[in-house]
């Protein structure tokens, strides 16, 4: 399948006092420029993202924004440290055991205690991990939504290949008829001067000029570059450069097809074929 450059994803997750949320957004290149935006915390992390990123992505510009969001206080859950609460229990039974009349300690004195009451935390080596991978989440989601958009792009192509042919098929068989009228036209003009046409140095010219206008080989490569174009559609891949030569060749063969024309409807068709290929050649911007 072929892929657009044009694609985005959004994911997002709740860690232990904080939010984190990874966005991808990519536009059509001419090679791959990865703009990595990360907030301070993570900012060690940017070499590993651009390896995940160019990992799967070959064109594009792509802008990756990393958010990370610590809650705020007292908004998260609070956990309580047993091994703390362990610890003052041991404590206070020594205290008793040497003051029989001491003053046990309340609930609300081991939960001022510091230390017994935290709220989630997430260490640094741990939180990296958890990025990265949910960079690698919305490289997969960004992946899937350049292919649908790919999809669009191929259906659009094949499409537009389709009418090619069509003008094609149509104007080919008149290519010999053409060349043959125009021959005779000129004869006749020649006799309304007072010339020969059937002298050698006149039959010379007239060759040569009839040469130059026949167009079967501008119609025949025009054949051989859709069918290429439908092959590099059906391959896939990293095609983008490949078509945008491909549209560059058939807009020439486009251009001189109309240049050479002596007949009405094929310089309509040659028109015909320069609309149908700067549309897929606008498109074709878009491929990867």
């Amino acid at each position: 399948m072929i892929l657009s450059m044009t694609g985005f994803a959004s994911v997002a997750a709740e860690l232990p006092g904080c939010s984190l949320t990874v966005e991808l957004r990519s536009v059509n290149h001419r090679y791959l420029d990865l703009q990595v935006r990360l907030p301070d915390e993570l900012r060690a992390l940017e070499s590993a993202v651009r390896e995940v990123l160019s990992s799967e992505l070959k064109r594009g510009k792509v802008d990756c924004r990393i958010a990370l969001n610590r809650s705020v206080p007292g908004s998260a859950a609070v956990a309580v440290s047993v091994e703390r609460v362990i610890q003052l229990r041991d404590a206070a039974a020594e205290v008793k055991r040497h003051v029989p009349n001491s003053t046990p300690l309340s609930v609300v004195e081991i939960l001022r205690w510091p230390g017994v009451l935290a709220e989630p935390s997430m260490d640094a080596e741990t939180l990296a991990g958890k990025t990265l991978a949910l960079v690698r989440q919305a490289l997969f989601e960004l992946a899937a939504s350049r292919a649908r958009e790919g999809a669009h792009l191929r259906t659009m192509l094949e499409d537009r290949c389709r009418k090619i042919e069509a003008q094609v098929e149509r104007v080919a068989p008149r290519v010999p008829a053409i060349h043959e009228a125009y021959v005779e036209k000129l004869s006749a003009r020649l006799k309304e001067a007072g010339l020969d046409p059937d002298a050698d140095r006149l039959k010379q010219e007239l060759a040569l000029f009839a040469t130059k206008i026949d167009v079967a080989e501008e119609v025949s490569r025009l054949a051989t570059h859709v069918a290429e174009v439908r092959r590099v559609l059906e391959q896939g891949g990293s095609s983008g450069k490949r078509l945008d030569f491909l549209m560059q060749e058939l807009n020439r063969e486009a251009n001189t097809l109309g240049s050479k024309s002596v007949d009405a409807e094929l310089s309509q068709a040659a028109l015909e074929l320069k609309v149908l290929i700067e549309q897929m050649r606008e498109q074709v911007q878009n491929v990867e």
